[in-house]
């Protein structure tokens, strides 16, 4: 397995990725044995860059890569990359976003136990916050960088001006964020402003989730992916006509459809780097290590058939994920990027003053000196 450097002078990684989402029942259930014995294969293959969430089956994910950990794994041999702030009700569903800096510390604490360590090579929040600055989200991060608890700062799902913003406060090494054949929404401005500020992109839905392997693309009759529009319907019946012209270019390079559709991502650059998502070992082998390679043979292979323009539905159901979803959450992103004028303060380490204004003290609930009834109130 090829490495690379995660951001501008960064840590070494593998050039791909595993992503450990669908070992928590995400997609369906998952056996924890396999899920163990597809992390230890990805290992073998070279594979040292984890990405996990606190969120990814309430804790079972933190717990299961502990787990793998315990089973000879040195921890200085894999880096572990976590996102926050996906909150959740018993049921699974998700019902908010935390991305505060008391509620970044409070994930953090809890992810350290879970994971049995006692720092994360890289911390980023799921989402963006519309009721919190991406600057305080950094600042929160930045303090437990300094603490030693994190090794580097991530950011998900957000955009370009997003991106300066929280680069300012703190060096951001990756963003994660969804890139493939038929995703490359990133590649007008978001991938120009990452590659200015030195910053690398870990790439998930690579797979288009599972649309672009053989293998998956097809759906059974209770597949949960049906509630996404590209598996919907009609939908899911043209961007079928697409695989079938990625599987004849697969062909002609002796590779499969997954295997091309990863070294088309791989190929974009050294800064992207793959996020290979599985919950079985024989979707994870060696084969999987030469994406980098094969990436670089078969560049501008794709015709456009096979790409955005061609393809059937929006990649999820609802607004861009990561954008502002009512008026009010409108008013508060803008304000956010207004901070100076919004908040009274400007934003990043060189402002002065109070974080917020003081409260006032509160008012007594009966004059000073005037004596109490025994049931504790004035008389």
């Amino acid at each position: 397995m090829e490495t690379t450097t995660l951001g501008r002078g960064g840590p070494l990684v593998s050039r791909a990725g595993l992503g450990l989402m669908g070992m928590s029942g995400i997609y369906g259930e998952a056996d924890d044995q396999e899920s163990l014995a597809t992390i230890h294969a990805a290992l073998d293959a070279g594979i040292t860059l984890l990405d996990t969430g606190d969120f990814y089956g309430m804790g079972h994910n933190e717990l299961l890569l502990r787990d793998a950990l315990r089973r000879g794994i040195p921890r200085n041999s894999v880096f572990i990359q976590v996102k926050f702030g996906g909150q959740r009700d018993p049921s699974g569903a998700f019902i908010g976003h935390d991305a505060s800096p008391a509620g970044a510390k409070n994930s953090l604490a809890y992810t350290l136990t879970r994971l049995g360590t006692d720092y994360v090579d890289l911390y980023q929040p799921a989402r963006l916050d519309p009721r919190v600055p991406i600057e305080e989200t950094v600042e929160a991060i930045a303090e437990m960088v300094q603490a030693g608890y994190v090794r580097h700062i991530g950011l998900s799902e957000v955009g370009a001006e997003t991106i300066r913003r929280a680069h300012a406060v703190h060096p951001i090494a990756a963003l994660q964020i969804e890139y493939s054949l038929m995703s490359r929404g990133i590649e007008a401005e978001i991938l120009p402003t990452v590659r200015e500020l030195g910053i690398s992109v870990t790439a998930y839905g690579i797979l288009s989730r599972g649309l672009l392997s053989s293998e998956t693309a097809r759906l059974a009759p209770d597949d949960p992916r049906t509630r996404f529009p590209r598996f919907s319907g009609e939908n899911h019946a043209r961007n079928l006509e697409l695989l079938t012209a990625l599987e004849a270019i697969a062909e002609r390079h002796g590779v499969t459809a997954a295997q091309l559709a990863i070294a088309w991502v791989a190929s974009r650059g050294e800064d992207i780097i793959p996020l290979i998502g599985t919950k079985r070992r024989d979707r994870t082998t060696p084969d999987s290590s030469q994406v980098p390679q094969q990436g670089r043979s078969q560049r501008g292979q794709v015709p456009a058939r096979a790409g955005p323009a061609a393809r059937a539905g929006p990649r999820a159901p609802g607004p861009k994920l990561g954008t502002p979803r009512t008026a009010q959450d409108r008013k508060t992103a803008t304000c956010q990027g207004a901070s100076a004028r919004c908040r009274g303060r400007p934003p990043g380490p060189g402002r002065t003053g109070p974080r917020r204004p003081r409260r006032p003290a509160p008012r007594p609930r009966w004059p000073p000196g005037r004596p109490r009834s025994a049931s504790g109130r004035a008389p």
